[in-house]
């Protein structure tokens, strides 16, 4: 079978390996790649909001399964196209379809679906242009801090936490006005501040049957003790051991199954990945957030820590089988540390060569954003590298990455120190 992979960051490059280290024999196509893929795939550029290019790419690869790793062709419907074409109709795709993808398309269309399914989640409304005056007066009329969110995507830094009146109206304003994160943030949702632990939830959906992956805890901001701005993601661990049977079980009665039940009920088309973003609340599980793909920097820890071929999974998982696949998981810890770009999350140069990546031992290295120039790796992103390694306790996990993240040089390379540091 041919597999085609959908993104180029670091979590493509963990499908990919995970995908070459599978017993079954595969081609595997990967879009765009950075410098780390191409190694293990075969490279096809191709812009993947233009859906009969990638369609054309498909025939000409005799692609029989698609794998999306990006959130953005998921909600603009490329499950939808490839589903609907003829002479695609044999071609499986793991990625719901655009009505599923409004789970993490539109948070205001999530936390309807929360409260309509009664899984627990923090208390919110929602407020556009014509209502900024209400926006206001919500704001006045509650107590700090403030969780102000846009709707629609924003490459995970669509969120402001702020403590004060003043920033928190500054903030409502310069979304709904001034488009601070373009039309994603034409609906604004402020919602209740939870305080807490938070963790990353996967589950594997294929339409009737699921199967609960890794649990994983990533780190959201830029400096040590989780200060400064919000990144995509700068570090991750699993397994989390504050997560225990209670609270596991929590979270699949509570949150899983009702999950599952509605996208049923709704009779929404949903094969793939459901990534549920979780904060423990004095042992109450709540959702923070739907994603409807494979997180990153999660599934660089998460991945590994599954035993079972992970072709035969993503196979049954398109014929509606996982009913049929005992999930085996490692116990081993795995550790994910993220080297970025200086200025990352805001403004970064690109092109710096990187060294050092042939010295790394007991560590697997996904890129992120590298490419080549003249056959050298330079850094082409905020997010450059993860570096992952396993032991049998997250503190020998940890050390192997640090001892090897010194190995790897660029210049203006950033990574944070503290990674693990609150479990």
């Amino acid at each position: 079978m041919n597999i085609l992979i959908i993104g180029s960051g670091a979590r493509e490059h963990a499908f990919a390996w995970k995908i070459y280290n599978s017993r079954s024999y595969v081609d595997i196509y990967v879009t765009n790649p950075n410098a780390g893929i191409i190694d293990i795939a075969t490279p096809l550029n191709v812009d993947t909001s233009n859906f009969k290019q990638v369609k054309e790419l498909i025939l000409r690869h005799a692609i029989g399964l698609v794998l999306v790793g990006p959130e953005i062709p998921l909600i603009m419907g490329i499950t939808d196209f490839i589903n609907n074409e003829k002479d695609l109709h044999k071609v499986k795709v793991i990625g719901p379809s655009k009505l599923g993808a409004k789970l993490e398309g539109s948070k205001e269309f999530a936390k309807n679906f929360m409260n309509k399914y009664n899984i627990p989640t923090g208390s919110y409304k929602s407020f556009t242009k014509n209502t900024i005056n209400e926006g206001v007066n919500f704001i006045k009329n509650n107590n700090p801090p403030y969780v102000l969110k846009a709707d629609g995507p924003a490459a995970g830094k669509g969120v402001i936490i702020v403590n004060n009146v003043k920033d928190a109206i500054s903030n409502l304003e310069d979304m709904l006005l001034n488009s601070k994160f373009g039309a994603s943030s034409q609906t604004v949702i402020i919602e209740e501040f939870l305080s807490g632990i938070e963790m990353s939830c996967f589950v594997l959906f294929d339409g009737l049957n699921y199967k609960i992956l890794p649990y994983a805890k990533d780190y959201k901001r830029i400096g040590e003790g989780d200060s400064g701005l919000n990144t995509g993601g700068m570090g991750s661990v699993s397994p989390v051991d504050f997560l225990n049977d209670d609270l596991k079980s929590k979270i699949k009665n509570e949150i899983i199954e009702p999950t599952i039940n509605g996208l049923i009920n709704e009779k929404i088309n949903y094969v793939g990945f459901i990534f549920i973003g979780l904060i423990n609340v004095g042992n109450q599980p709540k959702v923070i957030e739907y994603n409807v793909r494979m997180g990153d920097p999660e599934t660089q820890v998460v991945l590994p820590r599954i035993k079972n071929d992970f072709v035969e999974l993503l196979s049954a998982c398109s014929q509606k089988k996982l009913n049929q696949i005992n999930l085996e998981i490692v116990t081993d810890y795995y550790t994910n540390i993220v080297l970025a770009s200086g200025g990352y999350p805001e403004d970064y140069q690109k092109g710096f060569q990187i060294s050092g990546l042939n010295e790394v031992e007991d560590s697997i290295v996904f890129h992120a954003g590298t490419s080549f120039n003249n056959e050298k790796v330079v850094t082409n992103g905020g997010r450059v590298l993860s570096v992952v390694s396993s032991a049998k306790t997250m503190k020998e996990a940890l050390n192997i990455s640090y001892s090897n993240i010194e190995k790897i040089n660029f210049k203006g390379k950033v990574y944070r120190k503290d990674i693990g540091f609150d479990l």
